[in-house]
């Protein structure tokens, strides 16, 4: 059995500091190698890898092969799998029978199965090799696997992190420590909330509207209430300065993302999202220093917070604490 640790432990993490790349070296491109090509991320990355104009962070990184993977029971998978593989061999990326032979042709992995459930039978080789590793939303399909990924992560000393790509865009991402607006003192978030029977409600596409919303307010939720309707989640939470978040996920009419961040000295729009090209160039950073952008206990407790919403649901709308919803993750373990 694994040992129990707190989340402010996995957050020293964030500071793993043995980059694979040493900064005194000339820099030579990494080979990534990608997991599960069952989404449209894995064209999108590797277009903006392997383009011959690419430079910057995106110069240093080059997909050269992918392990196709799927979910049979889940149709958003098996049914893109055969299509990106072959986009992938027309792009020149080795298409490999496993992980372990994924493993011995790559220097850093994508893992980017839509498919949360596998991410951490699908990782720990990963990690067991030493690989820098990026998780694709959501970094797994339950606290419980989160938590356990990032015991792995700690315990083997290999940098993981894990993102929405809507984190990284230069309307979100700044709202934080903006002098204009000043300290943020609550945020409204939205997104759409489509749902997916084998992953909790929000994990699925929720998600992005949630980061975005832990991205404005930053960590320190402490409990959560939902109200969830065929059309609609509205999802708030209590942060431990008195401050509240909210989220509303979308399910009809026009499903856009966004938001008002409200500041103590202005409320102000969240901006547009700005693509993918934002995240795969942090994740080329992060490779390269071994550093994440996003610390350990900040993903759990985005992960937490939208456990802790299932849990409000199933309760009527009660107001859930993170805390037992991390308890209850932990005994899992």
């Amino acid at each position: 059995m694994p040992t129990r640790f707190t989340i402010a432990a996995l957050a020293l993490l964030s500071m793993i500091s043995s980059p694979p790349v040493s900064a005194d070296e000339p820099a030579k491109p990494l080979k990534a190698g990608i997991i599960g090509c069952d989404t449209s991320h894995v064209i999108a990355f590797t277009d903006a890898l392997n383009d011959p104009k690419a430079s910057g962070e995106l110069a240093g990184v080059r997909v050269v092969a992918a392990f196709p993977g799927g979910s049979k029971d889940v149709e958003a998978s098996h049914s893109r799998v055969d299509g990106y593989v072959k986009q992938l061999q027309g792009k020149g990326v080795e298409i490999v029978p496993s992980i372990d032979e994924l493993l011995k042709k790559v220097d850093v992995v994508l893992l980017e199965s839509v498919d949360g459930r596998p991410h951490l039978e699908q990782v720990r080789p990963v990690i067991a090799a030493g690989k820098p590793v990026f998780i694709d939303k959501p970094v797994a399909a339950s606290l419980a696997d989160a938590l356990e990924i990032y015991r792995l992560a700690e315990e083997h000393k290999v940098p993981v992190f894990s993102s929405s790509s809507l984190r990284f865009s230069a309307g979100i991402l700044g709202l934080r420590s903006n002098p204009k607006i000043g300290r943020v003192l609550g945020c409204e978030a939205h997104s759409p909330c489509s749902l997916e029977e084998h992953h909790p409600d929000l994990f699925w596409y929720g998600i992005h509207g949630v980061e975005t919303l832990f991205t404005v307010m930053g960590p320190g939720c402490v409990s959560v209430s939902r109200t969830h309707t065929a059309d609609t989640d509205v999802v708030v939470g209590t942060w431990k300065d008195g401050r509240i978040g909210t989220y509303r996920g979308l399910r009809k009419g026009v499903q856009g993302y966004g938001g008002l961040v409200f500041g103590e000295k202005a409320i102000a729009p969240i901006g547009k999202y700005d693509g993918y090209r934002p995240l795969v160039a942090e994740i080329c950073k992060f490779f390269r220093t071994g550093k994440p952008p996003v610390s350990a206990e900040e993903t759990l407790e985005i992960i937490a917070f939208m456990e802790a919403a299932d849990e409000s649901k199933r309760q009527g709308g009660k107001v859930v604490s993170i805390e037992s919803v991390m308890e209850k993750a932990r005994r899992k373990e």
